[in-house]
């Protein structure tokens, strides 16, 4: 059902994908804020039916913030560069937008804003309502949104039908993410077919400017999904998953290093800062501590895959 939406959104092109991609946003931060607000007054103890009070930082303390030491601290990272991923897609989407110049710039400066206080927020107060040792967050895998960490801390809470909404807002943040990976996806086929690195027909553009044949191709990838109906389906998943997170640094990583190169050649060719429409706020030194973080992330996977598996 879901990979029919998906289709339908694709036949409608750059405005398809936008017009989908606002609404389910204004949802999931909807529900974040809401979430954010919630937990604020539940470690507070202003939750009635949360029967635990005041919670403060008593997880923190037992039974700990970081589980299995360093070895747990590096084996998330896969998982976190998987949701993390998806805010280069504004740097795709410039080919397509009326005016990248103005719109480009002012994506990217709220993607700042919007890690620090969605992700980074989000998941703290997290781990103050949720115990790290809480014995459903091991089902948390796969499409078991009903384990999910968030679900969890309202059931931990006692509060009667917000899992189910929270449920339904996960199930809108997957379909956020298909949409963005598939218009993302057909993009980058056709990019490359069109400089030569791909097969000629997915170069072909519509009178619409859509990619049908790399369209066509993405979406018969979506049928992978029905692997999870086979009891080695949590596997793949979780194979898939990895492949997913380690692409998502090793492409992170080459956009860093393009943007030191451009500006060292743009410097080189006599150029100045002032002629570009956008600088970066940190310049080559942010992008070269950025490219060293994924580095250091890549090595970590390494170390987990080598030495502790």
């Amino acid at each position: 059902m879901f990979l029919t939406l998906l289709c339908l959104v694709q036949i409608f092109g750059v405005r398809g994908y936008g017009e989908v991609e606002f609404v389910l946003s204004v949802i999931k931060v909807l529900a974040c804020v809401g979430f954010i607000i919630f937990a604020i007054i539940d470690v507070c103890g202003g939750v009635p039916t949360d029967p635990r009070g005041y919670i403060g930082t008593r997880y923190w303390r037992d039974p700990g913030a970081f589980k299995n030491g360093f070895h747990g601290f590096c084996s998330v990272f896969v998982t976190a560069a998987f949701a993390f991923a998806g805010t280069e897609l504004c740097g795709l989407a410039a080919a397509e937008a009326a005016n990248p110049a103005k719109s480009i710039p002012q994506a990217t400066k709220q993607v700042f804003w919007r890690i620090s206080f969605f992700y980074v927020v989000g998941l703290f107060l997290l781990g103050l309502l949720v115990p790290s040792d809480n014995e459903n967050l091991l089902n948390a895998s796969g499409a078991n949104t009903a384990y999910s960490p968030f679900v969890i801390a309202f059931r931990l809470a006692n509060v009667k039908g917000l899992p189910s909404v929270m449920n339904a807002v996960i199930t809108i943040a997957v379909l956020s993410v298909a949409n963005s990976a598939t218009y993302g996806s057909t993009r980058t086929f056709q990019a490359l077919a069109s400089q030569g690195m791909g097969p000629k027909i997915l170069a072909k553009v519509d009178k619409k400017g859509r990619p049908l044949p790399a369209i066509i191709l993405q979406l018969c990838f979506g049928l992978l999904a029905f692997i999870n109906l086979a009891d080695a389906g949590p596997t793949v998943f979780n194979w898939l998953l990895a492949l997913s997170g380690l692409a998502n640094l090793l492409v992170m990583s080459s956009i860093r290093l393009a943007h030191i190169r451009f500006r060292l050649a743009w410097k080189k060719q006599g150029h100045s800062l002032d002629e570009l429409p956008y600088k970066a706020p940190f310049g080559i030194w942010g992008s070269a501590v950025g490219l060293l973080l994924n580095i250091l992330a890549l090595m970590a996977q390494f170390y987990v895959a080598i030495f502790v598996s």
